[in-house]
């Protein structure tokens, strides 16, 4: 626990944004934004973060603007991650931390070019609600509990870990729970995923389907998802990765189905035997 966090005055960026809103979560104290003090990089009691040229967890100190200029990109948010034993798991679950985090170390131009776009591309997906939030962190040298910006910063930081943590349990139960089947097509098969009805069952039934099928290796194979539907005793069909291959829209008219987007990319069915949902996915393969 942290009685203060002190982080960079001036401009504010993302990376000690989010980490600060991340310590928040373990310790809901005063942020000051102000250049630390000898005494506060020697108090375990203060994270000095995104400044102080110092990286010593047991310490309280999160900066990496010490490291070498070609060390593996890392920010201030990287560090605080790595400090709460969550940082592999957010690096998986969490596709813009290692853009946050070349644009941090790297600059625009370099991350431009690693990702492989123009870029005045990068500009366009800017948000003004990112904007707006380190516009407003950066126009206060004190955040305080019970103050706007203080508590949106707390429910940001409590929304990250909680993902990233509930997501790692989720995958887990998918794990020990999801079967791959086979779907015949008369002369051919394609497989699904298919996570049976449990008692009790998760609140978002589909969640980590995707990722499973990815650790099981079989993107190239799996084209479609079956799960439980949250609202009813029957089953969701959904396509694997957008599949062209499939097209829900198809068996609309079946008696057992309620649902079918005309976008083909899901439908709900009232039907729980596996042999009638395989029926309804073979029968939305495109001819």
């Amino acid at each position: 626990m942290f009685q203060s966090i002190v982080t960079h005055p001036g401009g504010a960026h993302k990376d000690e944004f989010l980490a600060c809103a991340v310590l928040l979560t373990i310790s809901p104290v005063a942020i000051e934004r102000r250049t630390p003090t000898e005494d506060d990089l020697q108090n375990s009691t203060v994270a000095v973060v995104d400044i102080g040229h110092q990286h010593d967890p047991q310490m309280g100190n999160f900066d990496h603007h010490q490291f070498d200029r070609n060390h593996v990109p890392t920010c201030a948010l990287s560090l605080v991650l790595q400090h709460l034993g969550i940082y592999k798991d957010a690096r998986e679950f969490c596709s813009w931390l290692e853009v946050a985090e070349w644009f941090d170390c790297r600059g625009p131009k370099d991350t431009a070019k690693w990702l492989g776009i123009d870029r005045d591309l990068l500009g366009r997906l800017n948000s003004p609600i990112e904007i707006s939030l380190l516009k407003r962190f950066a126009s206060k040298s004190l955040h305080q509990p019970g103050e706007p910006i203080w508590e949106l910063m707390k429910m940001i930081g409590e929304d990250l870990v909680d993902f990233i943590s509930n997501l790692r349990s989720r995958l887990n139960f998918v794990a020990a729970n999801a079967v791959v089947i086979d779907v015949p097509t008369g002369d051919a098969s394609f497989k699904a995923l298919m996570m049976p009805r449990t008692d009790p069952m998760p609140d978002d039934t589909s969640a980590g389907l995707g990722y499973q099928v990815q650790k099981l290796g079989l993107e190239n194979e799996v084209l479609a998802l079956v799960y439980p539907d949250g609202r009813g005793d029957g089953y969701g069909l959904r396509k694997f990765n957008d599949t062209p291959l499939l097209d829900f829209s198809q068996v609309e008219n079946e008696h057992d189905v309620h649902f079918a987007h005309a976008r083909g990319f899901i439908a709900k069915t009232s039907a729980t035997e596996e042999s009638r949902l395989l029926e309804l996915l073979a029968a939305a393969l495109v001819k």
